[in-house]
């Protein structure tokens, strides 16, 4: 689908000791099976793009739309429930519940949209199957290694169905030969109703995106792959 998500004239500014500007008067038009690669230097606004796709940060100015449904950003529990069912995020650091089991934090991440926890397991446990880890469904996250909890926020990810995987340096923390395996299981998730936007410092991962975005001075720009 073609601009399936728009971002029109977004500024976000952080108000410190000064007025910091982040993104300024960024537009851009996103669509459906296509995965971008997102780069820049540290700073320069990466996160803090992804963080206002998921909803989980609201731009000072400018408007975003999925499908042509323009956000409110003033209704937080609609954005959630948006998010919860529509985006699914991979964090570098993985983000895994401590305190949990792999199992359990990808069946928790579909019992947000539903309380069919047996359906959750099942969903769940094909998922682990898949990424090859179905002898690692009660290790907790201390018990695996980098690669492995990437697997499981993959799992976690994607367990909704998403129309939408951001995934915010998923590769930054791993060793090379990993951070391989990791990006070739996130690449297996395009499909012509997805769309995939990642960061990410490292050049071989970029040129693989279908479309590699710069961002330079709080805006972006489609760069030649």
């Amino acid at each position: 689908m073609n601009n399936f998500l728009r971002l029109k004239n977004i500024s976000k500014y952080f108000n410190t000791e000064k007025k910091i500007k982040v993104l300024k008067n960024l537009s851009y038009n996103f669509n459906k099976g296509t995965m971008y690669a997102l780069m820049g230097p540290s700073g320069s606004g990466k996160s803090t793009l992804l963080n206002l796709i998921s909803l989980i940060d609201r731009p000072t100015l400018g408007s975003i739309r999925f499908n042509d449904h323009l956000v409110n950003f003033t209704n937080k529990k609609r954005n959630d429930i948006f998010r919860a069912k529509n985006i699914g995020i991979v964090y570098q650091q993985n983000n895994l519940l401590s305190d949990f089991t792999a199992l359990e934090n990808v069946y928790l991440a579909n019992l947000s949209i539903n309380n069919d926890k047996d359906s959750a397991m099942k969903k769940a446990k094909d998922l682990l199957r898949k990424i090859g880890l179905s002898n690692r469904f009660n290790h907790f996250p201390s018990q695996l290694s980098g690669g492995e909890c990437q697997r499981v926020a993959i799992a976690r990810a994607i367990i909704n169905d998403p129309e939408i995987i951001l995934a915010d340096e998923p590769t930054g923390s791993l060793d090379l030969t990993t951070a391989k395996e990791i990006f070739q299981l996130l690449n297996n998730q395009k499909n012509p109703n997805r769309l995939i936007i990642f960061a990410t410092h490292n050049r071989f991962f970029a040129n693989k995106a279908d479309c590699l975005l710069e961002m330079t001075d709080g805006s972006v720009k489609t760069i030649d792959v």
